[in-house]
């Protein structure tokens, strides 16, 4: 019997919200190691490093020790990083957005693919679920509509398009298996803590020469977090809760107007629930791929090739509504 693979030696840039996140799953799992945390905070940094029984250093002037890094640190040092793991040598997960300039993700991509190494984007819905039992059903959608809400995070600058519109492009972007024809969105700039660039509302709309329509809403002003998606079929309705991780199924089967006493209208609906599968936490789920990817269980020229039209389709939103 052919040993176990050692586990994959992990750095962890970033003590922050995410990186805790990522501190927590990468000592869980068998298969990775959590290596270090870097943080130039020496409070966080050490902190979360004491928790998770790693250690925290400031920066890293060499990654060799290292077989891989996790980069959760703010969005404005994505490229930094990126930049210092791929000239190393050392595949590497980013948190979403790789950047918010299209130019900076071709370049990156195109860096990781000229030295053949494995990189991988935080696109975290591509392994919820129901989302991922949801691509299993799906087959010929018509209309989508997404509804991706949340309270307002002090910590978080970036604007809601790269911070949560980007997950709900990726996934209709996967669905409809090819690029929009047309993008079109409206912004709101509503909250007084947000940057005067950084909007807080977005509703955009998605066409594919399909037909396909997409209709995309992103709000950071909501007093609830709400992840739904209804996809539209011509024979059913596929509805799905990515917070709860279920899904139904829609089939209309009549209608008719009540009268008399009970005036009204009655419909007749088939429900269907499915099955969800691939029941795995989507954090954890995302380590696993990418260990897959650094052991070469995976694809790493498949999983560059998803990487840059999520980016340009938000930019090409943001474009619109501008």
């Amino acid at each position: 019997m052919p040993a176990a693979p050692q586990p994959v030696r992990i750095a962890l840039i970033g003590a922050g919200t995410m990186g805790s996140y990522h501190a927590r799953v990468i000592s869980q799992s068998a298969d990775a190691e959590l290596a270090c945390i870097v943080d130039p905070d020496a409070v966080n940094g050490a902190d979360l490093a004491e928790r998770f029984g790693s250690r925290w250093v400031p920066k890293l002037d060499d990654l060799g020790p290292f077989d891989a890094v996790v980069v959760a640190s703010p969005t404005e040092h994505h490229v930094e990083w990126a930049t210092e793991a791929l000239a190393a040598g050392k595949p590497l997960l980013v948190e979403k957005p790789l950047s918010e300039s299209v130019t900076e993700v071709e370049h990156l991509v195109s860096e990781a693919e000229r030295r053949g190494v494995p990189l991988t984007v935080g696109l975290l819905e591509r392994y919820n679920p129901a989302l991922m039992t949801v691509l299993d059903i799906v087959e010929a959608p018509v209309h989508v509509a997404t509804v991706r809400h949340s309270p307002y995070v002090d910590r978080i600058p970036t604007g809601v398009a790269f911070d949560l519109l980007i997950h709900d492009v990726d996934l209709v972007l996967r669905m409809a298996k090819q690029q929009p024809v047309d993008v079109k969105a409206h912004f709101a700039y509503v909250h007084p803590k947000s940057a005067p660039e950084s909007e807080d509302v977005v509703e955009a709309t998605l066409l594919f020469s399909s037909g396909l329509v997409a209709s995309l809403s992103a709000s950071r002003v909501s007093q609830r977090k709400i992840r739904t998606l209804e996809i539209a079929e011509l024979d059913r309705l596929v509805e799905v809760d990515l917070v709860r991780q279920d899904i139904t199924v829609y089939r209309h089967v009549g209608a008719d107007f009540l009268s008399g006493a009970q005036t009204g209208y009655r419909q007749q609906t088939v429900i269907d629930i499915p099955t969800i599968e691939y029941r795995k936490e989507p954090l954890a789920a995302q380590l696993d791929h990418f260990v897959d990817l650094i052991r070469g269980d995976a694809d790493p020229a498949a999983e560059l090739a998803t990487l840059v039209a999520p980016h340009r389709v938000v930019a090409q939103t943001m474009e619109s509504g501008a």
